[in-house]
């Protein structure tokens, strides 16, 4: 048996039908050059044989007797292949709205916990020829991060694939069926070692609590204890923070990566920067079409790996921090400044505590307590009236840079499908792969029936900032120019001229080709749609 760690378990208590709490992907393939066999059957095969690969496929909970404590992980050895990879065929005429709001409402519903905690599904119908491919794990298993290694066990680099060794011969103890003292007596042994671990880093932990509550100096000269200026504990109320239900709606949308980089460089930002800012573009505008913008600025949760370099464990090592969206600034150029310059204080802020946030801690005799008060907070819609944590949780993946392959089947595009929650009915994931950005959208539908116009937002917040990064670039470029034109009427020494910038050099009129050293190509970009008439909002009631 395998124990799951405080944060794993945590994601199984506070699960319910309204919330369930597994993440997923959405993959539409390629299928290869004159392909005629069946790809569900080379699907199923193809999950088979690699099942061993990651330990998430092969494991499931032994719960512990009257849920005394966190279950624990034990091997399935009759695991139940047709069950867990179904096929499925859109009704014509399979367009790719269809197939996002298939995937919706299979994300909607609970994993069975009696199994290992995934599904697989091939997905075909599509009038374009090709299939999808959508997946979910439950959380406890894995993160974000883990699920990347995860999918480098299932993926190949090459359409041949690779040459799998099959699974060691293990011994059957029939794990499942362990008696209730041995499972017991298990709960006991591991609340004492998880405790032992938080009472070694209680020191750790107080030093981070002194690294935050900082000391910083009034206007009298003093030195008052006080939270830092840029965390920021509450957003203001919109109608995405309400009780959510358990149906869904997803989108997906692509924005090529080079683009975003070259946003990132023509600000000075990092990518993760743009991926917040066009976010926060896109919701600026849908909450003002419906006449529920607040004055304050949206507050994002963002997780944060706490992983090694090169940890690819099959568990949770994440933490939360709250970013501001700045949705309270017009310009879109200023926002994505004050992102940036937010974004680097929480960094720092996260820097120095890091280590000692635990992801692993006691709950011997509390997950039903846990359970039972995560259902009262759903249910009793306390968070309709209360000041919301967070606005929405919006999650940037660092992904694979190459084009992976599926049972010989290209992949074209990589959509993460994320967990909404009470409170926060929207959630944007956002997953990198062989040079494209693919952002999935997925909320209560109650709440944003209409999460395509959201998507479409993105795209145009993405255009306005890329127009935005070009007139940069020419304006740099202009100036660069002017600067050594100015020079050559006086008798400056050629080594004075070497010192010069190297964007002024590149600029030098004897350079005439220097203007295509812009980093950014050019987009055909269309006139700025006119600003939407307002929205009736029925939402609320409809959320209350």
């Amino acid at each position: 048996m395998k124990h799951l760690s405080g944060l794993d378990a945590m994601f199984l208590h506070i699960e319910s039908p309204e919330m369930p709490m597994h993440i997923g992907s959405l993959n539409v393939l390629d299928l290869p050059e004159g392909h005629s066999g069946d790809f569900y059957e080379d699907a199923k095969q193809t999950m088979a044989e690699r099942l061993h690969l990651a330990p998430v496929f092969t494991r499931k909970l032994a719960l512990m007797p009257f849920d005394i404590s966190d279950p624990v992980w034990v091997e399935d050895d009759d695991i139940d292949i047709d069950y867990h990879v179904r096929h499925i065929t859109l009704p014509k005429p399979g367009t790719n709205r269809q197939l996002q709001q298939y995937v919706a409402r299979l994300h909607s519903t609970l994993l069975d916990r009696s199994r290992p905690l995934w599904e697989v599904f091939i997905i075909d119908g599509l009038k374009s020829g090709q299939v999808a491919l959508y997946a979910k794990v439950h959380h406890a298993g894995i993160d974000g991060q883990g699920g990347v290694a995860v999918a480098k066990a299932l993926f190949d680099l090459e359409p041949t694939g690779r040459t799998i060794k099959p699974p060691r011969p293990r011994v059957h103890r029939a794990e499942y069926h362990l008696g209730m003292a041995e499972l017991a007596s298990a709960a006991v042994r591991n609340a004492v070692q998880q405790a032992i671990k938080l009472v070694r880093m209680a020191p750790s932990m107080a030093r981070a609590v002194r690294d935050v509550v900082v000391p910083e100096k009034d206007e009298h000269g003093k030195r008052a204890w006080g939270l830092p200026k840029n965390l920021k504990l509450f957003g203001p109320r919109t109608l995405l923070n309400v009780a959510i239900t358990n149906q869904r709606t997803f989108a997906g949308r692509t924005i090529p990566l080079a683009e975003t980089k070259a946003i990132a460089r023509a600000f000075g930002v990092s990518l993760n920067d743009v991926v917040m800012g066009t976010t926060a573009g896109a919701l600026r505008r849908y909450l003002k079409e419906y006449d529920n913008l607040p004055a304050k600025p949206l507050i994002a949760a963002v997780p944060v790996s706490l992983r090694a370099a090169g940890d690819e464990s099959a568990n949770n090592q994440v933490s939360m921090l709250a970013m501001t969206l700045a949705t309270d600034v017009a310009d879109p150029v200023e926002r994505l400044k004050a992102i940036h310059a937010a974004s680097d204080a929480n960094k720092q802020m996260m820097g120095r505590v890091k280590a000692a946030i635990p992801n692993d801690f006691p709950m011997l005799g509390a997950p039903w307590l846990v359970s039972g008060l995560a259902s009262l907070w759903g249910r009793s819609r306390i968070m309709n009236v209360v000041p919301p944590i967070a606005n929405l949780v919006i999650s940037n993946v660092a992904g694979i840079p190459v084009p992976l392959y599926f049972a010989g089947a290209r992949m074209a595009c990589y959509y993460p499908v994320s967990i909404p929650a009470h409170g926060m009915a929207l959630n944007v994931t956002v997953q990198s792969y062989n040079g494209r950005m693919d952002y999935g959208l997925i909320a209560c539908r109650r709440v944003v029936p209409d999460i395509n116009d959201l998507g479409d937002y993105l795209l145009a917040e993405h255009q306005t900032l890329m127009a935005r990064a070009q007139e940069q670039v020419a304006q740099e470029a202009a100036a660069g120019v002017a600067a050594p034109v100015a020079k050559t009427a006086k008798p400056a020494a050629p080594a004075k001229a070497a010192k010069a910038p190297k964007a002024v050099v590149a600029a030098a009129p004897r350079k005439p080709a220097a203007k295509k050293a812009a980093p950014v190509r050019k987009l055909k970009l269309v006139a700025p749609a006119p600003a939407p008439a307002k929205r009736a909002a029925p939402r609320r009631a409809r959320a209350a």
